[in-house]
């Protein structure tokens, strides 16, 4: 028998969907709301009949008390807690070659909607790894998988100890840092990326904490034209991450 403490809601089409065909031995139940008609419930259904697991009907008002008031689209999965992969197995997979190989580190963001954002756009623009400290900052949530838009299985995350310390174990292997900072006095379209670069992001309020912003080999910010001086994190990344897609796809 599972624990309950192991066990994690996830819910919203995506995120069931996507856990089903990456990891379905990964999920316990599967739980769609009864009398559905809608094509996306159907293939939800059938995806768990296919892998043999377990369907239970429920009724609208009970997926609604069991996700605490998220938008469920009629379908939930209860599934083991999210396996954080190690920070070790990253060390010893790390290409040996000069490809592009993006990393990227996020220093205390504690909101689960800009995380899940964040992570749906590190996978659309191709990074595959991302690192957050354990402590003062969210973690892989039901209402982050939901955002991301079933963009968590793709990914790997590593939750570390010492930030500061995964950041020298990488520019011990040959990785530049930047940091994306509103102080920074590089535009960030003005410099060339190098192939392997750590990109570190700051929390929503704070920013990139001191003693992270002094491993950064240079602090690039994002130019406004507004009245505005600043903008969410999860809005910054995708124009950061973007900005080395474009370099990367000129070459």
């Amino acid at each position: 028998m599972v624990s309950k403490k192991k066990l994690l809601f996830l819910f919203g089409f995506h995120p069931v969907l996507e856990k089903l065909k990456d990891s379905p031995q990964e999920v316990i139940e599967v739980l769609i709301v009864k009398g559905h008609q809608r094509a996306s419930l159907r293939s939800v259904e059938e995806e768990a009949r296919r892998q043999d697991l377990p369907v239970r009907y429920l009724e609208s008002a009970a997926l609604n008390r069991l996700v605490g008031g998220g938008r469920h689209q009629g379908v939930g999965a209860k599934v083991l807690s999210y396996n954080y992969s190690a920070f070790a197995d990253l060390l010893e997979d790390l290409p040996r070659s000069g490809d592009h190989n993006w990393i990227l580190v996020l220093d205390g963001v504690t909101d689960p909607g800009n995380f899940g954002s964040l992570l749906r756009t590190a996978e659309g623009m191709g990074v595959r790894d991302i690192i957050i400290p354990r402590d003062r900052s969210v973690g892989v949530t039901p209402v982050v998988v939901k955002t991301s838009a079933g963009a968590v299985p793709y990914l790997k995350i590593y939750r570390v100890n010492n930030l500061r310390r995964a950041i020298l174990e990488l520019k011990g292997r040959g990785y530049w840092v930047t940091g994306l900072d509103a102080g920074g006095k590089e535009e960030l379209s003005g410099r060339v990326y190098p192939e392997k670069l750590v990109v570190v992001l700051g929390s929503e309020g704070a920013g990139i904490r001191r003693l992270i912003k002094e491993e950064c080999d240079f602090l690039v910010s994002i130019p406004m034209k507004g009245k505005i001086d600043s903008l969410n994190v999860a809005v910054s990344a995708g124009i950061f991450l973007y900005e080395l897609w474009r370099q990367k796809a000129s070459l």
